[in-house]
């Protein structure tokens, strides 16, 4: 027979699990609101542990998943709180399946004392030992501050929901969520947890089990367009129609990042023409972190390029546009280049060069491929050529279009190899599918032995 205390025990466990934000939270995110919870008794002195910990399907895939419990001492993070999560990505990495996290917690449980901090590095290290071998996704439902912001924005995909906190300090800084999606800090906002565990639903089906697992692949319908004037339209002329999820949608604003299928098969999008505006440090910090995220997980990058160029005058481009090019340099994915329009100097090398962003690149008969901006080229160039000139502007124009329309023809590029075929708008996704198709088992062999590069991030 049970004692009292085990009475007790198990009515405290049922009051808290009646009326528990973090257990309906995991049943919306679980299929069918169907989960195994784990761990359900472990306690921080006095208290149960102030996170549920879980087991289930997400989409058909087995996954784990944790959720911060605010009623128990506003979810305060103890040494028994981390012990709980880090149980989770143990698992998930022992059985190389995705791990949810749901972050719902006033901060540290100080009453531990030094061991507060000891359990935000416990959840630092298992996360970053799992970084790039299964899937992670955060949301964040509640407030997440601290080091445990950090935590959740270090996961692949993070989801905020309207009205829920992230920031290190609270001091004076906008803590809201549209802040955080405007600053990058995560990847999507949505409206309620409802619509957040929708995302992160569609996140998980278009990724692989694991870093090892073979892509997922689907049933599909071809798309009906074929434009390429910015950066949506490029991306639905180009992937399976309905199949497109925008990632950092909210930064970055002048490019595009997303997922997608291209025959059935997941791959990713990065173009640079989401508006005329030139690139900025943001744009080139959103685009990179998109290619090492495709890249952990083998999933082939499909880059359209046009744009105006870099936004030179952000005293920080010279180190992010290093981080962008070394991104794509050492993807090893299948990396295939569109140059929709104009792709000059280091746009054409940072995005479409040879080998180094792309193993095949493509090119629309109106694209412009040159070492300079045809007006930069016309004023370097044929300065001569301007000199007595009635109307300045008008002979420069003219000059550069000449310019463009000849040495820096998309036909001019593919006689001296720098695009592998001229093709039309009509024809870019058969183009790209049959590369995606051919590059499916891609290896390299001259990789000189080492554990990463050294990005300036």
């Amino acid at each position: 027979m049970m004692t009292e205390s085990q009475r007790a025990a198990l009515a405290e466990y049922a009051a808290v699990k009646g009326q528990c934000p973090a257990r309906e939270r995991l049943a919306a995110l679980f299929d069918d609101g169907v989960y195994t919870e784990t761990g359900s008794n472990l306690r921080a002195g006095e208290n149960l542990a102030g996170v549920v910990t879980a087991y289930g399907y997400i989409g058909g895939t087995p996954a784990y998943a944790f959720s911060q419990d605010s009623t128990v001492m506003k979810g305060a993070v103890s040494l028994a709180h981390s012990a709980k999560i880090c149980k989770m990505f143990e698992l998930a990495a022992r059985n190389g399946v995705p791990v949810v996290g749901i972050y719902d917690s006033c901060g540290a449980f100080v009453e531990d004392g030094a061991d507060a901090l000891n359990a935000y590095s416990d959840i630092l290290l298992s996360m970053g030992s799992l970084s790039g071998v299964v899937p992670m996704v955060s949301v964040i439902s509640g407030v997440c501050a601290g080091t445990m912001a950090m935590i959740a924005s270090s996961a692949d995909f993070s989801v905020i929901t309207e009205g829920a906190e992230l920031y290190l300090d609270a001091s004076g800084n906008n803590a809201s969520a549209e802040s955080a999606a405007k600053s990058g800090a995560v990847s999507a906002y949505a409206k309620s947890d409802a619509e957040a565990m929708d995302t992160v639903r569609r996140y998980l089906s278009l990724m692989p089990q694991n870093n090892l697992s073979p892509l997922p692949e689907f049933e599909f319908d071809a798309p009906v367009s074929a434009a390429f004037d910015n950066a949506e339209n490029a991306a639905e002329s180009i992937a399976d129609a309905g199949s497109i999820l925008e990632v950092y949608g909210e930064y970055g604003t002048a490019s595009y990042t997303a997922l997608c299928t291209v025959s059935g098969v997941t791959a990713g999008i990065a173009a640079t023409n989401k508006t005329k505006d030139k690139l900025t440090s943001a744009d080139c910090s959103k685009i990179a972190r998109f290619v090492r995220l495709c890249d952990a997980y083998s999933i082939p990058v499909i880059t359209v390029a046009d744009t105006e160029g870099f936004d030179l005058h952000g005293a920080d481009m010279v180190r992010v546009g290093a981080a962008l090019a070394g991104a794509y340099a050492e993807a090893s994915c299948a990396k295939i280049a569109l140059v929709s329009g104009k792709a000059c100097g280091m746009a054409y090398i940072a995005f479409a060069g040879r080998n180094v962003a792309a193993d095949a690149v493509y090119a629309l008969p109106e694209a412009v491929i040159a070492p300079m901006d045809p007006v930069s080229a016309a004023e370097f160039l044929y300065h001569d050529k301007l000199k007595g000139a009635d109307d300045l502007a008008a002979a420069r124009a003219q000059i550069a279009k000449e310019y463009a329309e000849n040495e820096g023809s998309a036909f001019a590029a593919a006689a001296k190899g720098a695009a592998d075929e001229v093709v039309t708008a009509e024809n870019v996704r058969a183009a790209v599918a049959s590369v995606l198709d051919v590059t499916a088992g891609k290896r390299l062999n001259k990789r000189l032995p080492k554990k990463h590069n050294i990005l300036p991030l």
